[in-house]
Order: C-alpha cells, then structure tokens, then sequence
C-alpha cells in the first residue's frame, strides 16, 4: 500500500514537472534566433560538415544520387566515386552515353564543389591570415582525413588522361591534392584515384603525370599472397588461423580458378615495357609493380576475386582468398576495396560487411547510404 502509493507520488510529481518552465530547453529552442542571446553564435568557419564523423565507406556510383558528392559526404563517405566520358574536349559525368547531359560534367559535379567546400574548411580571416602548412579535409571532425576521389575512365584512356590532368588544376594549384615528391606521399583534402581506362603508364609517367598526384587503382586479385610470403605481421586478423600452412597449401589451386586478371591490366603491363626501360622490365612486372608510390586502392569485383557464396556463407577457402588479398595488398601499401558486393538479402549484406570490415578491408563500396549511416562502424552492425 504504502509502495503503491510511493509510486503515485512520484508519477504526479513527473507529471507536474513537464508544466514547468523547462529555461534551458527554451535557451535551446530560441538559440541563434535573431533578438535572443546567442544569434550569430551557432556557425563558424569550418563547420560546413559539423557533426559528421567519417565512415570508412566508398559511395559508389556517386553520380546517381540525389545530391552527387553532397549526399555521400551527409553520411560521412571518404571516397566518392565519377565514371567520365570524353566527348567534344569536355569530361562528362554518368554511368553510360544515354545517361549523359551537358550540364552534367565532372568540373560542375565535383570539382567546382570541392572548391568550394575545401575553401570554407580552409579559411583566411583577421585571426588566421594564412593557410596551415597541413590543409584541412572536407570533414571537420576530422580535418586529416582525405576524400578519395575515384575516376573511372569510360572511354579511350590515353584521350581521356590529358582532360582529366586539366580539369584537376583548380585542385592542384590549391595543394589539395594527395602526391607523391620522389620520396614519399604528401597526403593532402582529396586523393585523386584513376580506374577502368586509366592507363597504368601514364600514371608512372613523369612527362604525363608530373605531380604524381593522380594514383591507380590496382588489380588487388593479382595480389594475394600465402602467411609465409613476407616476414611482415600481417595484423591480429590475420594470425587468427587455426592451421595457416594447410590453408595456404588448399588455396593455390582455388586462388587461380578465381584470379581473371582486367582487361586493362594487361594493357598496362604491355605499357610499362614501352615506358621504362628494358633492363628494369624484370623488376616491374608483375603485381610489385603497384606500389603506394603510383597507386593507392587495390581493388576487385568480389564476387569474381572470391566466387559464389554458397548458403550465404564463406567458406575456409574463400576466407583464406580474403585474407590473402588484404595481405598482399598491405605489404605495397595500399587500400583494399571490393566492389559489386552482395546488396540482398540485407542479412547477407550485413554479413559481409562485417566480415570484410572485421578482415582488414580499408572501405566498403556502398550502395545504399541510409545504411552505412545506420551501420555501426565500431562494432560491424545495424543500429
């Protein structure tokens, strides 16, 4: 009785309290209103992505979404994805020649955007009157973070490559680019990435690629390499084999039904023949050929580098491809990306994520960006 009472007490007191005036509640809702205490105080320079905490997640087929870049940045994406076309001298932006409009170009999509957002992060003002030796990023929660900025090369890649060197200026007169000086890589806000048509021969090019500020997109299924391979640890991740000899011994055969190099690699390979010279051919050819001096994702169609799932599952087998191509990729220094990733059943997806995540992989191709937002990156779930 007296419990039950207790209780009614204190139900009554809640209620009566949520009619009481609530001063910082009213604080909050007026806050930034003009004629309130704290109008004008709510924004600062660089708090275009205030809030946004960046999420290893590559927005894929960026041009289709509502917002283009804007829409991947909201859900804290470092790399975007733009598939170009060269026609008329002018780099269009879309998935396939139907899909193209002339306003629609990757100067108006993404580089005149990045300009302006990476101006406003990067402010000149009466308490700051000139630019940090360290550039900040598009993110303000974490400034050192660069954006990846994906080319797909549509069409004919040596055509191609001189328009998009062109088109990059803008970026590279700023500093804003990712390069590398001879020695090591100057990380800057974007990381410009070359894929598809993208000719690996240009890219080591000094004539063609003078600021080595444009890096490939190597083929990671010609990397996968056994534990023994390289004395360097591969990571917690990777040591958790129960027998990694008998794995590696099992994954020869299976590595090679699964290893269908890109057509443009083969393209490259003939390149680089033609581009240095012969007595060094022996040393370059090959997957070591790609290093974090001239490319930065490795990376492969998931479902061709590792095969068909069976009963939603990866097997040991498929597990040891994985982990083998996060290896071999590590050891030269670059990022690991798969892409046509499993997107349904939404089980299944989640699965994978959260292994490739779990696995080492560097940032998952993303589709669906409500999901990477609602996913929680720490701990490889939905929220």
């Amino acid at each position: 009785m007296v419990l039950g009472l207790f209780q009614l007490l204190r139900i009554l007191a809640g209620l009566v309290s949520n009619f009481l005036p609530d001063h910082v509640q009213d604080f909050l809702d007026f806050w930034d209103q003009k004629g309130q205490p704290g109008h004008a105080l709510s924004s600062w320079p660089t708090d275009f992505t205030r809030d946004i905490q960046p999420i290893a997640c590559h927005s894929h087929n960026d041009y289709w979404r509502t917002v283009p870049l804007y829409s991947a940045l909201s859900a804290g994406c470092v790399s975007i994805e733009a598939d170009v076309w060269l026609f008329d001298e002018e780099l269009f932006v879309g998935h396939s020649t139907s899909s193209l409009a002339r306003n629609r170009t990757l100067k108006a999509l993404y580089i005149d955007p990045l300009m302006d957002i990476l101006s406003k992060q990067n402010p000149v003002t009466e308490f700051h009157p000139g630019s940090d030796a360290s550039l900040n990023g598009v993110f303000d929660t974490n400034p050192a973070q660069t954006l990846t900025l994906l080319i797909d090369f549509k069409t004919d890649g040596s055509a191609t490559w001189p328009y998009v060197v062109e088109a990059l200026e803008p970026l590279r007169s700023a500093n804003y680019l990712t390069h590398h000086n001879g020695t090591i890589s100057i990380p800057g806000p974007i990381t410009v990435v070359g894929t598809g048509n993208t000719p690996f021969s240009h890219i080591i090019s000094n004539s063609t690629n003078p600021s080595h500020d444009i890096f490939f997109d190597a083929p990671l299924s010609q990397m996968w390499e056994s534990s023994t391979t390289s004395d360097a640890d591969p990571g917690p991740s990777l040591r958790q084999r129960e027998d990694p000899a008998k794995e590696d011994s099992e994954l020869s055969d299976t590595y090679r039904q699964h290893d269908s190099p890109p057509i443009y690699h083969k393209t490259s390979r003939e390149a680089v023949k033609e581009a240095i010279p012969a007595a060094n051919t022996t040393v370059l050819l090959g997957s070591d050929m790609y290093t974090h001096e001239n490319s930065y994702y490795a990376s492969a169609a998931f479902g061709k580098a590792i095969g068909r799932m069976w009963r939603m599952q990866l097997s040991e087998q498929q597990m040891g491809l994985i982990r083998g191509h996060i290896r071999g990729a590590h050891r030269r220094g670059l990022k690991v990306r798969y892409w046509d990733l499993p997107d349904w059943p939404i089980g299944l997806r989640n699965h994978v994520w959260n292994v490739l995540m779990r696995e080492g992989v560097d940032v998952l191709n993303v589709d669906d960006l409500i999901a990477a937002r609602k996913w929680d990156w720490g701990k490889g779930e939905e929220r």
